[in-house]
């Protein structure tokens, strides 16, 4: 029992010391491409602005989302890319963050036809894959939290895709929301580490839609 208990322990220390070490590695290698918005707008040839979804209930965007589509809208309003990409999870008739998202940031003045929605950016691996090979972007700015901009960074890195972010965080979140965040970030970094090495395929891919072009293609509803 007692050398049972010695490799366990000496195993959960590796594994510690392999966890602490890929957070540690991930934060540190993307942190210098975390910019302020001001400096995001001095960036040059950037195709577009690339808003990461969260939850949604109904059609009101959480606090994290609405902060992640005014910082996007910000950008935008600041010339950093001409284009801003909504991509989230639309995978039900009954659960929608795009089209939230897009309907806000139009009720604050940004045209339609440049506003795309990936109806599929099921994950951060998968909407930073579809902005590349979907939507044809190579240089983009994403949007979210901070704790979160790290590993979206990571992600671009492996795909090849020239990417910066810009923390949205306009306001304090919930103790316990942080702490979640937290753990799970903690764990999705160390997930995410070996996941794009295998470099798997999105759930859905399809036809090419230039993220240069008009916005409304990706529209779904009538008068949208």
């Amino acid at each position: 029992m007692t050398v049972c208990l010695i490799v366990f322990f000496c195993l959960a220390f590796v594994v510690g010391i392999y966890a602490l070490s890929v957070n540690g590695y991930m934060v540190v290698s993307t942190k210098d491409r975390i910019l302020t918005p001001e400096d995001s707008a001095k960036l040059s040839d950037v195709d577009c602005i690339l808003v990461l979804g969260a939850g949604v209930h109904g059609t009101t965007l959480s606090h994290m989302l609405e902060d992640r589509v005014l910082t996007g809208i910000n950008l935008y309003e600041l010339g950093s890319a001409p284009k801003i990409l909504m991509s989230g999870d639309h995978g039900q008739d009954d659960y929608d963050e795009v089209n939230a998202m897009k309907d806000y940031a139009k009720d604050k003045g940004v045209p339609s036809e440049d506003i795309f929605m990936d109806h599929a950016g099921f994950s951060t691996y998968e909407s930073i894959y579809r902005a590349r090979d979907i939507f044809q972007a190579k240089k983009i700015i994403i949007i979210s939290q901070k704790y979160h901009l790290h590993r979206a960074l990571f992600i671009a890195d492996y795909l090849g895709v020239e990417a910066y972010g810009v923390d949205s965080q306009l306001r304090p979140y919930a103790a316990d929301t942080n702490i979640y965040n937290s753990i799970r970030e903690f764990l999705a970094r160390n997930k995410e580490f070996i996941y794009v090495r295998l470099n798997p395929v999105p759930t859905y891919l399809g036809e090419a839609i230039p993220i240069s072009g008009n916005g409304d293609i990706t529209n779904d509803k009538e008068g949208a």
